[in-house]
């Protein structure tokens, strides 16, 4: 009985050694890679390193597996795209180690091995594969939607529109990383798993958006009122809250392309400078002119003003930031306290609360000589300065067209201005005609001393015919 028993025993070890070997068996035939071997996802078993060589460079061997969500395939064959692949790592290398590790075939051998390769491919071709994949066509493809505010609706409130789950991919990102894995040669890839897909962000239950949405309904509430001297303007709650077409997330957002766009209404109805007025004269008419002095809304940092004060969510008075200023928003922008240019009668005057307080005749720009002439227009004080020496272009030899020391400069159109000049030796009637200045307003010298003390920066200067 012992020896049956031993017999018996012995019959199982043998089967069981059996049956390991079939689990793990050793491939004899050293020349090729073992049955079942995959080298960078190609099958190669029971092929030489030459026809394994031939098999891996071969386009139509070459096959990306793209896997999808809800683990739909889709395909890129090399045919299709003008595949060439060069090994360039050392099969024999590959192989050698194989051998030494005693060839293994079977459930528990590693038959997946790699070998260095370098590929080509036409990139055209490759992109027109990858928009026609259905992740990238937009058929029954639905776009992912963080929740956020509903569309304002005037006289109802804001609501939050839930998240939407959906399978729509970011198309830069994916055709970055399947271009990454034809080049790399790689049997597959997963776009789930490469982060392809669009994430939800922000859902309906977030704190932060519910937030959100009590500071957007409490905007139908909000006025900002705009004051231009006696007249005012009133931006109320319902524009302001269609302005929030921009909300996102759980930060509140003004559409800037609105808020511009106010801006710019207001800018078009209040803004004078540079638009025809009316001004009356020391000599009793009345003039149309144009010129940079007035008001005029600075339009960009106005904007971004506007935006702040709508997101502090709280109703208000303001004026807007100008660019440039008048003295007055009534039709007689200048005020009371001005220069006055007769350029007909060649005479300037000081206004000041409304009474002549200083004349003299003065020569402005050579009437014959476009670029001389002093142009009409409604300006005003740049600066003041004493002891100034005015000078004319450059010229190549470096010295400049004219160079005339001035004992006071008062400058009101860019490079015009009021300044003594003590070169001449009479003043108005007709000399501008054939002797004017270079567009400035010349002065006697005994008067230029008075006006200098009277002007002051910002000061409008009116020019007329």
């Amino acid at each position: 009985m012992m020896r049956r028993v031993k017999k018996v025993l012995v019959f199982l070890s043998a089967l069981a050694a059996m049956a390991g070997m079939n689990a793990a068996a050793a491939f004899a035939d050293e020349t090729m890679f073992v049955r079942g071997t995959r080298i960078n996802g190609t099958d190669v078993g029971e092929m030489t390193v030459d026809q394994a060589r031939e098999v891996l460079q071969n386009p139509d061997q070459y096959q990306l597996e793209i896997v999808l969500k809800n683990n739909e395939k889709a395909y890129i064959k090399g045919s299709e795209i003008g595949y060439q692949a060069q090994v360039t790592g050392d099969l024999n290398a590959v192989l050698a180690e194989q051998n030494a590790t005693g060839r293994w075939e079977g459930p528990g051998a590693n038959l997946k091995l790699s070998v260095e390769m370098s590929s080509v491919y036409d990139e055209n071709a490759l992109n027109a594969k990858i928009q026609s994949l259905p992740c990238m066509t937009g058929e029954g493809v639905v776009k992912t939607e963080d929740a956020h505010l509903s569309v304002y609706q005037e006289g109802k409130a804001f609501t939050i529109v839930p998240e939407v789950v959906g399978n729509d991919v970011d198309p830069e990102k994916t055709a970055q990383v399947i271009r990454n894995a034809v080049y790399a040669r790689m049997a597959s890839v997963n776009l789930a798993e490469a982060g392809c897909y669009r994430q939800v962000n922000v859902r309906s239950t977030d704190a932060g958006l519910k937030q959100l949405l009590q500071m957007a309904n409490r905007y139908k509430d909000v006025t900002i009122t705009y004051t231009f001297g006696e007249e005012t303007e009133t931006l109320d709650g319902g524009i302001i809250a269609s302005w929030l077409l921009g909300s996102e997330g759980t930060q509140l957002t003004v559409n800037r392309d609105m808020a511009a766009q106010y801006v710019a209404e207001l800018a078009s109805r209040h803004d004078t400078a540079g638009t025809a007025r009316v001004f009356h004269t020391v000599t009793g008419k009345d003039v149309s002119l144009t010129g940079s002095y007035g008001w005029k809304i600075d339009q960009a940092a106005e904007t971004d003003a506007l935006i702040a004060l709508i997101l502090e969510g709280q109703s208000a008075t303001r004026e807007p930031i100008y660019a440039r200023t008048a003295i007055d928003h009534s039709a007689a922008e200048w005020g009371s306290t001005y220069a006055e240019v007769d350029l007909t009668g060649q005479h300037a005057y000081m206004i000041q609360n409304g009474t002549v307080v200083w004349d003299a005749p003065c020569v402005t720009g050579l009437a014959s000589n476009p670029d001389r002439v002093t142009p009409p227009g409604i300006f005003s004080i740049t600066y003041k300065e004493r002891d100034k020496v005015l000078r004319g272009k450059k010229k190549a030899d470096g010295t400049y067209e004219y160079e005339s020391p001035v004992s006071y400069w008062m400058p009101f159109n860019g490079g015009i201005g009021f300044h003594d000049a003590n070169w001449r030796g009479s003043f108005g009637g007709e000399i501008y005609k054939t002797s004017g200045s270079h567009g400035c307003v010349n002065l006697p010298p005994s008067k230029a001393p008075a006006l200098y003390d009277l002007v002051y920066t910002g000061m409008p200067v009116i020019c007329y015919n």
